[in-house]
């Protein structure tokens, strides 16, 4: 374990450590965060991870570097769990594969004992995955935060799922259920959409020990702005944290446009020549694996909608992407005037960002939603795993500034998964063709204003930031002096 571009010299600075969890949404806000933490004075931010996911970030914090704003990074070997060399992060693994990368988790509690106790940072900042940290800074008196890459209306919802098992008691997956003690609106789901913990006979000890983790925790930092989530996050700090920080939307903050290339040329190249706001956006995220068939109606109902579309195909090196043998017989011509077909990563904030882009279908990750939101885009919503399905409720049904894709059954579990027909998705989209939907699309557009309001100078978010570093300058002057 050694660190990689440690300089020298000066005064010591207040030392935190970032701890992010091994997946592309997690560690790419975490990054940004903590490319803000270096433009403070005085702070020295480390991030702490292995080989693999560090190469994901490197351009990033050599970009930084160049402005002077300099993040360290503090290497640990990736466990071994069976895995390829180089594969380390959730967004390259199979669904069947999972589990490896969070038994890879569970195998770092005794890294991260020895690399702490070690460096003996000021300050951690970890994600709600790492548990056991929260321990070790207590062991070492330094101040810990809870990092959460997602927003506090789902972690909410989770929480009061949880405590009160309503779930538990309905008929049957499909039967819907109201969520209990929620600040806002009645929110209703069923079982098939939540996360396998929350569903009956679900229940892990990991829950307790993240709850136990967040509790315990000096704070809670979240990606995301009080605005956005207002009577969520009053009854976030009230009830589920010693104190909270909403810092979002870091994707605003970072400004990491993405190092993607050939890629972005090509998609900023492709945008100039359409219409403002002509464009359906359709991304799902690093994780995300369609099967062949759904591929197959997705190009369908694309093409159906007879709207112009940017379509990211996941996983340039995926046989069935790369050779696109899911294609339906002509389409690729078909399309040629309409549509563009991009596979592996591409720069979403640069695209979103694109007045040609005038609607965001998105699998509902918090880093997507929040970004589609930031950029005045209303969403088709079409959610996947995870919380994702809770995720949707909030542009949908809350903001309503989303209209979902499908109506039918719909599941959490990548193994119990219904084809979405072509004809659905290209109704879904036609909604926003033309003059439909502009009350929707005028609150979208609402929130682009006040998510850039929320990061610039005087901002909730801006003045959130601020508070939590002047918080841990404070505490660790009182410790330097001995009167902690």
């Amino acid at each position: 374990m050694a660190f990689a571009g440690e300089e020298g010299g000066g005064a010591r600075k207040l030392q935190v450590f970032f701890m992010p969890f091994f997946a592309t949404g997690h560690i790419i806000p975490m990054t940004d965060l903590a490319c803000l933490f270096a433009g403070r004075p005085g702070v020295e931010p480390t991030i702490v991870t292995t080989p693999a996911n560090a190469h994901l970030i490197r351009p990033t914090l050599d970009r930084h570097a160049a402005s002077g704003c300099h993040v360290h990074l503090l290497l640990h070997p990736f466990p071994s769990v069976d895995l390829p060399t180089g594969v380390e992060n959730l967004s390259t693994v199979s669904s069947d594969e999972c589990g490896k990368i969070f038994k890879a988790v569970e195998l770092c509690r005794d890294i991260h004992h020895k690399l702490l106790m070690h460096h003996i940072p000021d300050a951690i900042i970890a994600d709600i995955q790492y548990w056991w940290t929260t321990d070790i800074a207590r062991e070492l008196g330094i101040p810990h935060i809870t990092f959460h890459p997602i927003g506090v209306f789902p972690l909410i919802v989770m929480s009061n799922l949880f405590k009160n098992r309503v779930q538990d008691n309905v008929p049957n997956d499909s039967h819907p259920f109201t969520i209990p003690d929620l600040p806002g609106p009645e929110i209703k789901m069923v079982n098939s959409e939540l996360p396998e913990f929350l569903r009956p006979h679900g229940l892990t000890e990991a829950w307790h020990d993240w709850k136990r983790l967040q509790l315990e925790s000096y704070g809670v930092v979240v990606n995301t702005f009080h605005e956005l989530e207002r009577e969520y996050c009053d009854l976030f700090k009230v009830v589920h944290s010693q104190r909270a920080w909403f810092v979002g939307p870091l994707a605003l903050r970072g400004k990491r446009e993405v190092e993607a290339g050939f890629n972005k040329e090509r998609c900023m190249r492709w945008l100039e020549k359409k219409e403002v706001g002509s464009v359906v956006f359709v991304c799902f995220g690093s994780w995300c694996y369609f099967e062949d068939e759904q591929l197959r109606e997705l190009a369908l109902g694309l093409e159906g909608s007879g709207m112009d579309f940017i379509w990211v195909v996941r996983g340039g090196d995926d046989e069935n992407v790369k050779n696109m043998e899911w294609m339906p017989e002509g389409w690729e011509e078909r399309v040629k005037e309409k549509g563009l077909v991009v596979k592996g990563w591409v720069p979403q904030t640069a695209i979103l960002g694109h007045e040609g882009v005038g609607v965001f279908m998105t699998h509902c990750g918090w880093n997507s939603l929040l970004e589609g939101l930031s950029f005045g885009k209303p969403l088709l919503t079409w959610p996947l795993i995870f919380e994702q399905f809770i995720n949707e409720r909030l542009p949908v049904e809350v903001l309503k500034v989303g209209v979902r894709v499908w109506d039918g059954f719909r599941s959490a579990s990548v193994n119990d998964k219904v084809v979405v027909p072509a004809d659905a998705i290209a109704r879904a989209m036609k909604k926003f063709s033309d003059s439909n939907e502009e009350e929707m699309k005028k609150r979208a557009l609402e929130w682009k204003e006040i998510a850039g309001a929320a990061v610039e100078e005087g901002g909730s978010s801006y003045k959130d930031l601020n508070c939590l570093i002047d918080e841990l300058l404070m505490f660790h002057e009182k410790k330097k002096n001995g009167s902690q």
